[in-house]
């Protein structure tokens, strides 16, 4: 069964044929960390790390690097009104970035390059750029790529240099030779971080950045460069533009982008006030309902972002723990099962990373499972186990997901605990009044109630 993978530069699904068997590179542009990250930055993670969970469940050897940029205007602007040094400022949102990570159970990549640590690399490319004169210095001191001396410049986005010249911003300065010129090295600004260089003290542009460290990882060709769907211009086009200047090679044979992140049907920006970082969302939803959310969808297509749709996210994820809960034990081992469920989820996955379809699958198998028989439910809870760890949840057991189901939890476990004992004993001396009475708080506090066999077990809503 072969992996097809939908290309932005091709604009067409096809096979997977990696540089070489059995391996594959693959390189994700990160995240800028001058601030929590955002739903939107968690949209990108699920996405390659479900992708990056398939690829190795395939068998290959991935080696995939996803950098960190911490050189960036913005990060010099928020150092500045914070009055403090831009290293101690990124640092700290690379650590906000990883706790973020690990609770959505992200995957570390196995290389994490950040730009600082790339200097020589970054000026070492804009030298061989200039050596083949596609890049020049400009009369402001800065460094420039000359798109007029790349010709394929605009194929990943199909966009025409002529048409993109319409409404383009003139420098002042006219420091450029064609207002489309993109930036390689920056002059210093004063009080500024820089490095030195060749061509003055300054700092990289954005796009070198990215080209430098992932053909630094990987080499000069990749086998997939993903990122957000936002990234595809100007960034990946620069990208592509100044790689393949350099070196002569195709710089990724499959660009992977996953949709965007709406907000009630708009876009999410700190303007309109409807931006969320992930710290929000964790407050009123549990880690694996937001992992969820964000993997239901086909990772090209846009997410709305709504109470509503996280809501059912969460009435999704609970029928699948819902479905394991009397079968904890027989689902404690998640292991892949050869029949049709297991041939239907692997072709799914295989169409592209079609999550979508996956977990319609598995709902087909919870509704198998639900009325299965003794010697079908040990296999089909494994099975369903299986299928939600592939994509990163269901990992724990129904009783942990149900009692933990918020991350604002409120009352606390050993409260609740002590509520049910005393339940317990009023409901041995027939107090039904009192019962009735710890049940209404608890229910008042989000905590449900159910009795079966003699025993009282709870979740919370």
């Amino acid at each position: 069964m072969s992996l097809k993978i939908y290309s932005s530069l091709s604009k067409e699904k096809s096979e997977f044929i990696p540089l070489e068997e059995g391996k594959i590179a693959m390189y994700v542009c990160g995240i800028t960390v001058y601030d929590y990250c955002h739903i939107g930055h968690a949209r990108m993670l699920v996405a390659f790390d479900i992708i990056y969970r398939h690829l190795q469940y395939l068998g290959y050897q991935v080696r995939y690097v996803r950098n960190i940029t911490d050189v960036d205007d913005k990060i010099f602007a928020r150092a500045n009104e914070n009055g403090e040094d831009y290293k101690t400022l990124s640092e700290r949102f690379i650590q906000f970035m990883h706790e973020d990570e690990r609770a959505l159970n992200i995957a570390l990549p196995a290389q994490e390059p950040r730009a600082t640590e790339f200097m020589a690399e970054i000026i070492a490319l804009i030298k061989r750029l200039q050596e083949k004169d596609v890049a020049y210095q400009g009369k402001n001191g800065d460094v420039y790529f000359a798109i007029d001396k790349f010709k394929d410049y605009g194929k990943l986005s199909r966009r025409k240099p002529e048409e993109l010249l319409v409404g383009a911003r003139i420098e002042a300065e006219k420091a450029k030779q064609n207002p489309l010129d993109f930036v390689l090295w920056k002059m210093a600004k004063e009080g500024e971080a820089y490095w030195e260089s060749p061509w003055g003290n300054g700092r990289p542009g954005w796009h070198i950045e990215c080209s430098a460290m992932s053909t630094s990882c990987l080499g000069e060709t990749l086998d997939i460069h993903g990122g957000g769907s936002d990234l595809m211009f100007p960034h990946h086009e620069n990208e592509i533009a100044q790689s393949e200047a350099a070196t002569g090679k195709q710089f990724a044979n499959y660009w992977m982008h996953c949709g965007s992140v709406r907000v009630d049907k708009e876009k999410m920006s700190k303007s309109l006030g409807n931006f969320f970082t992930i710290r929000d969302v964790l407050k009123d939803y549990h880690p694996e309902v937001i992992r969820y959310f964000l993997s239901a969808s086909h990772y090209r297509s846009p997410i709305n972002y709504s109470v509503d749709n996280l809501n059912l996210a969460k009435k999704e994820l609970d029928r699948f723990y819902q479905g394991l809960s009397s079968k904890e034990a027989a689902a404690a081992e998640a292991s892949a099962q050869e029949n049709e469920f297991q041939a239907r989820f692997d072709t799914a996955m295989n169409d592209d990373f079609n999550t979508s379809q996956a977990i319609a699958v598995m709902f087909e198998l919870l509704k198998k499972l639900n009325h299965a028989d003794k010697n079908e439910i040990e296999s089909l809870a494994a099975q369903l186990k299986h299928f939600g760890q592939r994509l990163g949840f269901l990992y724990l057991s129904s009783s942990e997901y149900f009692q933990g189901n918020s991350a604002n939890e409120g009352i606390e476990t050993s409260e609740i605990e002590a509520l049910i004992a005393e339940r317990i004993q009023a409901r041995a001396e027939k107090n039904w009044k009192r019962s009735d009475e710890i049940r209404d708080d608890l229910l008042s506090k989000g905590i449900i109630l159910e009795d079966a066999d003699g025993l009282t077990t709870w979740k919370r809503k």
